[in-house]
């Protein structure tokens, strides 16, 4: 009986032990923190062993193959013994691809990957198909593998994610953009990291699909020298080779096999550019596995958006209130302020990443009179945005803190945008934390 380990008692941890355990493994699952209570019932009740707050190494060497979350870093000194006695660790999603022969469609990028992701589920789920929700969003994948019969799967991929990934592979592969994130798990090196992201199309075929943004430069460069098998399938505002969907005279084109799909893009429940971009790439996916163009026309007019991406909350006092908590990272933060129509509050902050804010220099420099600056550390932010002295900068070190102050910046007909540009884990479990409580706080004024 093979020993399979897992490090990481959260959703894709738990999910992978179920699975596991169904598979007839011999299971153990260690967690440096606690676990949910959910989750401990969970694992008791399918009589999976496990350890909390703290990695036995006598328990976990011992393993034959170990799924580690992706959460949990490659220098984490636990993962380095495994390596150095070459045990395989890999993704939940590489173990639970394993399990199962439903279609992949499979979605990365910098930005925009959850809403593309839900946005293709949408369709599929509009269009009948038995389809499951996994990676980043929904349930596990592993606990979808043990417990659904799906023909479909839209998985949303992060960085982390592929690089526990060696033998899986997508069907329909989906790359969004490319910009710097997370170069702290990366050494600090954008190659590394734009390598991370084009393992989303590693073990294609000519009979797969790979749709991507043709006017990222990062792409478009890399595609030079990359012999790519799958059909290339590029999306861009205007026509080209490889470009299967555009934008022509106001219109989205979805043109996969020429047979056009035509939507105006006043039609779309999704505005601003970035979201053209991301009706492209999940029309593509749609139109690719054979769904009608009605129910793609339907979905995209109809779709309601992601939590915590550019969602709006309320109005205050004739001030808008916007939750883009989502926005790890300085490019997110870009799209963010790139479709504000209105003077802006910005509160930004939290655990930096290697971040470089000249990005959205000249942005906030034109939109935004007042930043807000939200975190344990401040100093980067500090130092970087005291070049605008027309800008008012504020410290804060709670939500609660962040939403009073902007509350009394503000006037009739602003924006108070929340578009942190970091992670969250100085002052928050997660981003969903973060803006969770941002709309709680905003509800209360």
């Amino acid at each position: 009986m093979k020993r399979l380990v897992i490090l990481g008692g959260g959703e894709s941890g738990v999910g992978t032990a179920v699975l596991a355990k169904a598979k007839g493994y011999e299971v153990f699952l260690s967690d440096r923190s606690e676990l949910k209570d959910d989750y401990r019932k969970e694992l008791n009740a399918h009589n999976i062993p496990y350890e909390t707050g703290k990695h036995t190494e006598e328990l976990i060497l011992n393993a034959d193959e170990v799924v580690k979350s992706p959460g949990i870093p490659d220098k984490a000194p636990i993962v380095v013994a495994l390596r150095e006695k070459g045990v395989s660790v890999i993704s939940e999603i590489e173990f639970a691809g394993r399990f199962t022969d439903a279609k992949m469609i499979c979605i990365t990028g910098s930005n925009g990957k959850t809403t593309t992701t839900m946005l293709t589920y949408h369709i599929l789920q509009k269009a009948g198909l038995k389809v499951g929700l996994a990676g980043n969003v929904g349930r596990s994948f592993a606990r979808q593998v043990a417990e659904c019969n799906f023909d479909y799967y839209v998985i949303e991929l992060s960085s982390f994610q592929l690089d526990g990934m060696y033998e899986f592979k997508a069907d329909i592969a989906i790359l969004l953009n490319i910009t710097p994130d997370h170069l702290d798990r990366y050494e600090y090196k954008f190659q590394n990291y734009i390598n991370s992201k084009f393992r989303i199309v590693q073990n294609q075929t000519q009979a797969d699909a790979f749709i991507y943004w043709a006017e990222d430069p990062v792409i478009a460069k890399e595609l030079e020298h990359l012999n790519i098998k799958a059909k290339l399938c590029g999306f861009a505002l205007e026509k080209g080779q490889n470009i299967k969907a555009y934008v022509e005279d106001e219109n989205l084109v979805v043109n996969y096999e020429n047979s056009p799909l035509m939507m105006p893009l006043s039609e779309l429940a999704l505005q601003g550019t970035h979201n053209v971009y991301n009706s492209m790439a999940a029309s593509l996916a749609a139109q690719i596995i054979h769904i009608r163009k009605e129910t793609i026309r339907d979905s995209l007019s109809g779709f309601e958006g992601v939590e915590h991406r550019l969602e709006y909350v309320a109005s205050v006092r004739g001030v808008r209130y916007v939750n883009d908590s989502k926005a790890t990272n300085v490019n997110s933060c870009w799209y963010a302020l790139q479709s504000m129509r209105t003077p802006t509050v910005l509160i930004l902050g939290g655990t930096d990443k290697g971040n470089d804010y000249a990005e959205i220099a000249e942005l906030v420099r034109h939109k935004v009179h007042t930043l807000i600056f939200l975190g344990v550390d401040n100093k980067k932010l500090n130092d970087f945005f005291k070049q605008y002295p027309d800008i008012k900068r504020f410290d804060v070190n709670s939500m609660e803190e962040a939403v009073k102050k902007a509350y009394e910046v503000s006037d009739k007909g602003d924006t108070v945008l929340l578009s942190p540009c970091c992670a969250s884990f100085d002052l928050f479990q997660n981003y969903e934390d973060r803006g969770s409580q941002f709309k709680m706080c905003v509800k209360s004024l």
